[in-house]
């Protein structure tokens, strides 16, 4: 063993080094220990699809070094280390640094991107935006173009267009939805961001997936199933994510949609937890901010000797689209009812009523979003 047993995290992005700095607060004896395939360096993910806009690169976007965390938290910080595997029954996490003892470990993976079905001879130069490092690899991709093309109109996809434009490049979304970030707004919703991205420039092209990716010496040429064709200089895919369950499949533990917890953030092995955009907590993946803050004071609670089981509220999701500013708690994936809309062009108030004609969600777009206290009040807690 490397180290005495104790409090365990694999990963070190926001997740894992929220729930370290709930620990530490609690906690400031037990051996704590981060592990991380990456550099280790503290940032906020949330912030990838804003900062070129802002003027801030890679390095000005980490504003804490691993040895710098190791400090602050008093833990030991494996950085560059791959986990291997997790042998559950020794309660031993293997490594390429050697073998990690823990008392209790917390898989806080996050989410890995997904690549679209793609040929061509360019398809494994498109980029996908899924940490620090990707980031600086856009950024200095980004020097020598002008042209974007992004496939994938949701959320990630449309705030990158965003900040893309806002820096004066020149951007094309391409999706099969029917309107930008189909999967959280209604349609009038939907429409009135497109109509201000499009204003502010970004050119679309929906109902329609792109089929291949192909050098065309100085650019790329983007193959439709329209039959379009679209030249870029750079393209990058924003199709989504999906949970990084690899390391809790390989361990026996039980995985759905994501690493399957109870409330208390507890997998189907006592000892082992799990946070974040990796997790399905009481059958929720909910991979945003509010969730995971939530999720780690809870489970720093736990891991200090008072179980606590997660309480989520309701939590709006703010989207970072400064053209057409947007919030969105979007009613439950199963409920029956419509929407209804007030005001007009930009700024606009949606209401999902379930069909008793229950308040169950809302989006608000432009002026409107100064209603998001008001409407939040008015919602239940989620969990």
């Amino acid at each position: 063993m490397t180290q005495q047993e104790a409090v365990v995290i694999i990963g070190s992005g926001l997740s894992g080094y929220t729930l370290a700095r709930e620990f530490r607060k609690l906690d400031q004896t037990t051996a704590l220990t981060v592990i991380t395939s990456d550099d280790g360096a503290f940032y906020s993910k949330p912030m990838l699809s804003t900062a070129l806009s802002r003027g801030k690169d890679a390095v000005q976007l980490s504003t804490s070094t691993a040895d710098e965390m190791a400090t602050t938290l008093n833990a030991t910080i494996m950085n560059h280390t791959k986990v291997a595997a997790i042998d559950a029954e020794r309660r031993v996490v293997k490594t390429s640094s050697g073998d990690v003892a823990y008392k209790s470990l917390v898989l806080a993976c996050g989410a890995v991107p997904i690549r679209p079905p793609m040929e061509g001879d360019a398809v494994d130069e498109v980029l996908s935006i899924n940490s620090l490092a990707d980031y600086a690899r856009f950024r200095e991709r980004l020097e020598s173009a002008q042209r974007v093309a992004i496939i994938g109109p949701g959320l990630i996809g449309c705030e990158f267009g965003n900040d893309l434009i806002n820096a004066g490049k020149t951007v094309t979304i391409i999706g099969p939805d029917p309107y930008p970030i189909s999967g959280l707004l209604p349609t009038t919703v939907g429409r009135a961001l497109k109509s201000a991205l499009s204003t502010q420039g970004v050119e679309w092209y929906l109902g329609t997936t792109a089929t291949a990716v192909n050098s065309n010496g100085t650019g790329y040429r983007i193959m439709l199933d329209s039959g379009s064709e679209i030249t870029a200089d750079l393209v990058i895919s924003a199709v989504g994510l999906r949970p990084n369950t690899a390391l809790a499949e390989t361990a026996g533990l039980n995985v759905n949609r994501g690493i399957v917890t109870n409330r208390f953030l507890q997998t189907s092995k006592s000892d082992i937890y799990a946070l974040g955009d990796c997790a399905e907590i009481d059958g929720m993946n909910l991979p945003f901010i509010a969730p995971m803050m939530a999720g780690a004071r809870a489970l720093a609670k736990t891991l200090s000797g008072n179980e606590t089981a997660v309480e989520y509220p309701a939590m709006p999701v703010i989207i970072k689209t400064p053209s057409c500013p947007l919030v969105v708690l979007p009613p439950p994936r199963d409920a029956e009812g419509e929407w209804s809309y007030e005001g007009d062009g930009l700024n606009i108030a949606a209401r999902f009523n379930d069909v008793d004609g229950k308040f169950m969600g809302f989006a608000l777009a432009g002026d409107a979003v100064s209603k998001k206290q008001e409407l939040t009040s008015l919602l239940p807690a989620v969990l």
